[in-house]
């Protein structure tokens, strides 16, 4: 049968453009629907605008510690209209980009809401086209629990377009949107609380790494609330919210953020029309090819719910393209050694295993940690310190793990992820000469292990 297209993409953020670009790069004949916005999640509301806003939350801390510098500075305001104009306008210059990115690679752009109707077809904006290949890769979608007065919060979604920067700011969760959320705002000026249920926050993450940021954010003023969780929300007559928490405190705020999960975007997406099914959690199950249980449609991203990285859908997107149209080049995805960045304020970078995991996994572990205050603060009155750490193998000598928290975190453990994909020993890290005045030095500077 001859099919419109060799591949028909559902969704156009990192990994179903890239998956659409490289397949036609390929040759093949590719289309790709959009219902909201080019680039996705981390283009329009995740990552790229989040890093904007985490840069301006951290020029209060530079100008606090200009003065030690010798620099006498007026009275700094900040106007939180011009961030998010400002924002809006390289967004809008994104999206832009990836319109040209998908044009220029010779994909057909459907805007509008796509749904299929059976295991080779989809219909957009009232046409209907057939494929050989579907690719779902739609994302996912912030989720708001319902409780009394759920109306009344806002997710990451919305907190990206407020008009004015709240004076109060309640943030509920425990992960790193949570996180570094509460980050921005307190870095802007906002009085913040994060609420937690649980007794930590970024469960998952190395328990040093989560003790040493919990000690910075109370260093920093923010109020932490652990073990806390909320029972519902009311608006008050003056347009503050009243929160009521379940030991039966109450808190008042101006903005109420949650950011307790999200899940997979399948609204009206016609699957009952196929045999694709879900897993326990709803996201879409697929196989090791991203193949789902109907073999003509495909998933990947956010939405099949494996690791909700954007490189990580990138790289998806790329092993569907070749195994599909350029097979001799194929190669699987290795979620192994997968860095990442927590941007909070200050931020977490990290690869590898935790000291937990390693130790749960039967290695016997060596871990090297080193706290210091940074160079750059000796000249100024901040206390913030620095953690660095390293999880080794004590047979092997194998480096198993690198975790930071500090500043450029993320920038410092993208080359340790290069060092550890490739097998490092501890050794390798004590013979590889340092940069000298770096942080990032101290990493190769680690001799005496605090644990075993």
């Amino acid at each position: 049968m001859a099919y419109d297209f060799d591949l028909y993409v559902i969704g156009a953020g990192s990994g179903g453009v890239r998956a659409a670009r490289f397949a036609a790069g390929f040759g093949a004949k590719v289309a790709v629907a959009e219902s909201r916005y080019l680039g996705g999640t981390c283009v329009n509301v995740g990552c790229v605008p989040k890093k904007l806003l985490v840069y301006g939350a951290h020029f209060a801390d530079d100008f606090e510690q200009a003065s030690g510098f010798g620099w006498t500075l007026g009275q700094a305001q900040f106007d939180w209209p011009t961030l998010i104009a400002n924002k809006d306008r390289e967004i809008n210059r994104l999206n832009g980009i990836y319109r040209n990115l998908l044009v220029n690679s010779g994909v057909t752009l459907h805007e509008g809401h796509a749904k299929i109707v059976d295991p080779h077809q989809v219909e957009v904006n009232g046409e209907c086209f057939t494929a050989k290949n579907i690719l779902i890769a739609t994302g996912g979608w912030p989720q708001i629990p319902e409780i009394p007065g759920h109306e009344h919060a806002i997710s990451s979604n919305q907190a990206f377009f407020l008009k004015e920067l709240p004076e109060r700011v309640l943030v509920v969760g425990g992960g790193y949107i949570a996180v570094e959320f509460a980050g921005i705002f307190h870095g802007l000026g906002a009085q913040t609380t994060l609420v937690y249920r649980g007794e930590m926050f970024l469960r998952g993450f190395d328990g040093s790494v989560r003790k040493h940021l919990q000690e910075e954010l109370t260093k920093r003023g923010m109020d932490l609330q652990f073990n806390a969780d909320i029972e519902r929300i009311d608006k008050q007559a003056d347009g503050s919210l009243k929160v009521t928490l379940k030991d039966g405190r109450q808190l008042e705020a101006d903005c109420v953020f949650y950011a307790t999960g999200r899940r997979p975007m399948l609204d009206n997406l016609g699957l009952e029309n196929t045999g694709v099914k879900l897993d326990k959690k709803g996201f879409v199950e697929v196989d090791d090819l991203y193949q789902t249980a109907e073999p003509s449609i495909l998933a990947l991203g956010d939405v099949i719910g494996r690791v909700q990285l954007t490189p990580v859908a990138l790289a998806e997107g790329m092993a569907v393209a070749r195994r599909l149209f350029k097979p001799e080049q194929y190669r699987p995805v290795d979620y192994k050694l997968i860095p990442t960045a927590v941007f909070s304020l200050p931020n977490i970078g990290t690869v590898g295993l935790t000291e937990e995991e390693a130790r749960e996994a039967g290695h016997e572990v060596q871990i090297f940690e080193s706290r210091f205050r940074p160079m750059k603060l000796t000249l100024t009155e901040c206390q913030e310190r620095t953690l660095m750490k390293l999880v080794v193998d004590a047979k092997t000598d194998k480096v198993l793990g690198c975790h930071m928290v500090g500043p450029e975190a993320g920038e410092i453990v993208q080359g340790l992820a290069i060092a550890l994909k490739a097998g490092a020993t501890k050794r390798d890290f004590d013979e590889t000469i340092g940069v000298h005045p770096t942080a990032a030095e101290e990493f190769v500077t680690m001799r005496t292990p605090v644990a075993g």
